[in-house]
């Protein structure tokens, strides 16, 4: 590493990439004029599966409150690592991650926990590939749903996950117990304090992901992220004097 710019009062701060946060810097370059896109996740292959059910119906709303959604399905998605990344269908989810301003993650909660199906989908996204981060700095929104009665354990592995994956996770959150009880023989959802609770969310979320929107690149720009890249280019800068100097000396 080259030596810091720094001052007597901070020694181990290097000025030269230090960005002072700055509210007019939160103002959009351009504002986006497309609905805002939602991808859902979910996780469960049953062929009743309350986790996708409860997904369509987050759908629903969401496009009823002005989103464009898209749900993924996790069936034929192989588990991580036994193919490669060009396999379509892990093309698929990494593209619609890409395409994605928020996302939705529902999971059954399956011995305390989320299930593998849901688990594999998050394995597949990269925090970063080719210069692209597919979840960095998009809302999320989290729900499960649960056999027995109402539990977080999910959500709470889910908010994690949401956390690693460098995401804007909303404050609200949907927790479903006895899931097969709250939707009708359609699959749609009965009105109750739970439907109520997912409306509640999906508002949330839209507010949250119309706030970040063009906005997110300067949320999650971070001083040590910027240090590494300008000492990256420093080192390269470097080099490629030294090797001009080397050539002339021949």
């Amino acid at each position: 590493m080259t030596d810091t710019t720094s001052s007597p009062d901070f020694p181990a701060l290097d000025e030269r990439d230090l960005v002072l946060p700055d509210a007019a810097l939160l103002e959009p370059r351009s504002v986006p004029d497309h609905a805002p896109r939602i991808l859902l996740l979910y996780g469960s292959l049953r062929e009743r599966s309350y986790s996708r059910l409860l997904t369509e119906e987050a759908a629903r709303l969401l496009e009823r409150m002005g989103a464009e959604t898209r749900i993924f399905d996790p069936r034929d998605l192989p588990l991580p690592d036994s193919v490669s990344p060009d396999h379509p269908k892990v093309q698929e989810l990494r593209a619609l991650s890409t395409w994605s301003e928020g996302q939705v993650w529902c999971s059954p909660e399956r011995h305390g926990n989320i299930t593998g199906v849901f688990k594999s989908q998050i394995d597949w996204l990269p925090l970063e590939m080719g210069g692209i981060r597919p979840t960095q700095g998009r809302t999320l929104a989290v729900m499960q749903v649960s056999g027995g009665s109402q539990s977080f354990n999910a959500v709470n592995s889910l908010r994690v996950l949401g956390r690693w994956m460098r995401m804007v996770t909303i404050p609200n959150q949907s927790s479903v117990a006895k899931a097969y009880q709250e939707f009708d023989e359609a699959g749609r959802m009965k009105p109750s304090a739970y439907y109520d609770r997912v409306v509640d969310v999906m508002e949330e979320l839209m507010k949250f992901t119309l706030l970040v929107r063009g906005r997110s690149d300067y949320l999650v720009d971070r001083y040590s992220e910027r240090r590494q890249q300008a000492e990256a280019h420093r080192i390269a800068v470097e080099k490629s004097l030294a090797d001009a100097r080397s050539a002339e000396g021949r």
